[in-house]
């Protein structure tokens, strides 16, 4: 291994200058993330010709891949800086934001529309009052092992990234709701808006939109079984539809 690690980073100042490429080498350290190569480079901002430069702009929170803060394309792929081990890359290890998003600043973007695609499929599940109701209805096992597999989406982006049906000619809203409205539908309470969440699924931008590249569960790092989610919401879709037609 080299003594120095080698950053090739995307920069741009906000979102409205040019972007450009810097390079960086810092001090070797075994078993270090990208997370940690970047403070490195906060802590002393040079370039690697020497030269002062501004420190790097990146998001994270948790460092333990759980709240997808600190995705980021690494060396071509979409996924997190906190689990992207510096020993395990090539080098120079490329660095880049995000394209399906508006950048920021460097690797700072920003992700707002997925929480807006979140709202309007309306991926949460309505409690009447803050006082105790009780308890909650029986969830069957088969239903919670499903349950848990989609509720592990970090909002990450990674899916958003690798789908090409995701552009600026296009307004899909992406896996990550789709599945979301998979989850809200398989609980008893969320059943309840089950209806307008499909009828918010079959507008424009919705799964009718998703051409089945399946990119997105190959770069899930919580293989949330995104793909599987969009099949059966587009038997429900179909049906829900079919049934709607026939009661006009």
């Amino acid at each position: 291994m080299s003594k120095d690690i080698r950053l090739v980073i995307k920069r741009q100042a906000n979102p409205k200058a040019a972007d450009y490429m810097e390079e960086f080498l810092i001090p070797y350290f075994p078993k270090i993330n990208v997370v940690a190569a970047l403070m490195e480079i906060q802590k002393n901002p040079l370039n690697a010709k020497g030269e002062v430069t501004t420190p790097v702009a990146w998001d994270c929170n948790c460092l333990e891949e759980v709240c997808g803060a600190c995705t980021m394309v690494i060396n071509g792929q979409a996924r997190q800086a906190c689990s992207a081990l510096v020993d395990q890359l090539p080098q120079p290890i490329h660095l880049a934001p995000l394209s399906k998003f508006p950048v920021v600043r460097d690797l700072v973007v920003d992700r707002k529309v997925m929480f807006e695609n979140l709202r309007k499929v309306k991926a949460w599940i309505e409690v009447d009052g803050t006082h105790d109701m009780g308890p909650g209805p029986r969830v069957p096992p088969k239903v919670q092992e499903q349950a848990y597999a989609l509720s592990k989406c970090m909002t990450c982006g990674c899916c958003m990234e690798a789908c090409p049906n995701v552009n600026p000619k296009s307004k899909f809203i992406g896996p990550a709701p789709i599945a979301q409205v998979d989850l809200m539908n398989s609980h008893p309470t969320g059943a309840l808006q089950r209806e307008r969440r499909l009828e918010a699924l079959m507008t424009e931008g919705g799964i009718a939109d998703c051409g089945n590249a399946q990119n997105c569960i190959k770069v899930c790092p919580k293989e949330v079984p995104l793909t599987r989610s969009i099949a059966r919401l587009n038997r429900a879709t179909t049906f829900h539809g079919i049934k709607s037609w026939f009661n006009k």
